[in-house]
């Protein structure tokens, strides 16, 4: 299957035509989305707490607004845990606001995230994802982790913990963390930080595996007198192999789907200026729609204002945590796809206002799982780093094991 560039369709966004990232790597900060206050002071969504809130009391204020317009939907949900729960909530009957049920109370120690649409008066469509954790008890700690209990990944998967104190005793936490796979296969852990350790295997999952996480942080000492909360045991099942190859000199994507070629679509990568990274990035998350704007990644023009605030951005699937994606783009002229690198360094899949399962955006999107690998090649940028997204794959088996507190 192959996509060709139509002959018409809408004008691009300026110099540009795309965004994202521009090559820098930033911190990983588990899975969210873009933060900065350039970005809140413009939100026509505007949600309490604040993005990237911490310490957030359980009966604290949680709201989500629009100054007009109507909210189109809301979902507030507790992730990176073992156990994801909505928040049950409801939207005002004038359509402006949603609040939780009476009487709820959010949980200690875990970690939020809001995802809202709203449309205003002019049928105009915006989204906004924002997350927050709540308050958590300040002799203990606990770690937010990806994938969530009973989910099909791609295998490309890597098992990631976030910590929220500095870990000191490593050897004592990683040795309470457990993953094992049937069939069987080594895992190996990697820290990187005080904050953050990953466990992969050394290649890519075998389809059809089943992956236990073994938690046992209860009563564990990670630093002098910080003890862990958790106890729990997960598990994700490995789905088909899909591996994307972009070819950013070529401006194509070869999807292959267990080792054979399914499509190869037209696409548009970074600009000359604002490159897209080389290497291999795994699909960390997944949105029909969301907002992208360019103060949250750097790219501000002389006044300070944002490069570009696209609030209905298509397709969107994060590669980085800081900021690249893989989504629709219905602003640059069709002729660019295939042809031409214009973005601010994502890569961008040809699509239409508000989403179409029939563009190749929509095609690639209703075919991807969370762990999918895409993979780029040929882009005058550096590789990507490996604590940049899932990025672990980058880093070679001798030192991904060399990085073990049990070594």
């Amino acid at each position: 299957m192959a996509w060709a560039a139509v002959a018409a369709g809408l004008a691009g966004c300026g110099a540009g035509g795309l965004f994202g990232d521009s090559g820098g790597s930033g911190p990983f900060g588990g899975f969210g989305g873009g933060k900065g206050a350039a970005a809140r002071e413009a939100d026509t969504i505007r949600v309490t707490p604040d993005d990237g809130a911490r310490g957030v009391p359980p009966d604290g204020r949680l709201e989500v607004r629009v100054p007009d317009g109507r909210l189109e939907s809301v979902r507030v949900r507790r992730v990176q845990d073992a156990e994801p729960a909505e928040v049950p909530g409801a939207v005002a009957p004038d359509g402006r606001s949603w609040r939780p049920g009476p009487g709820t109370r959010l949980a200690l120690a875990a970690k939020y995230a809001v995802d809202a649409v709203a449309v205003d008066g002019r049928g105009r469509r915006s989204a906004r994802h924002t997350t927050f954790t709540t308050l958590v008890p300040e002799s203990r700690f606990i770690g937010y982790f990806a994938p969530e209990d009973r989910a099909t990944v791609g295998t490309g998967m890597i098992v990631s913990f976030r910590f929220n104190r500095p870990v000191r005793n490593r050897a004592a936490v990683e040795r309470a963390i457990r993953v094992t796979a049937d069939p069987p296969v080594e895992v190996a852990a990697h820290w990187f930080g005080d904050e953050r350790l990953d466990l992969r295997p050394e290649r890519y999952w075998r389809s059809g595996t089943r992956v236990t996480v073994d938690v046992r942080l209860r009563d564990v000492e990670a630093a002098p007198g910080v003890y862990g909360i958790q106890r729990r045991t997960v598990s994700f099942t490995v789905g088909r192999s899909q591996v994307s190859r972009v070819d950013a000199a070529a401006h194509t994507m070869e999807v292959r789907r267990d080792g054979r070629l399914l499509a190869t679509l037209p696409v548009t990568a970074g600009a000359p200026e604002t490159t897209t990274y080389n290497g291999k990035m795994v699909v960390t998350e997944l949105y029909e729609v969301t907002r992208m704007n360019g103060a949250t990644v750097g790219f501000k023009d002389a006044s300070g204002k944002s490069e570009y605030d696209i609030k209905d951005v298509p397709h969107a699937m994060r590669l980085t945590e800081s900021g690249t994606f893989l989504h629709g783009n219905y602003w640059a002229g069709p002729s660019v796809f295939g042809a031409a690198n214009v973005s601010h360094g994502c890569v961008g899949l040809r699509d239409v206002k508000g989403g179409s399962a029939e563009s190749p955006a929509g095609w690639f999107f209703d075919r991807t799982l969370v762990g999918d690998v895409v993979e780029v090649v040929n882009s005058r940028d550096r590789k990507v780093a490996p604590d940049n997204g899932l990025g672990g794959w980058n880093m070679g088996w001798a030192r991904w094991k060399a990085g073990s507190a049990l070594r």
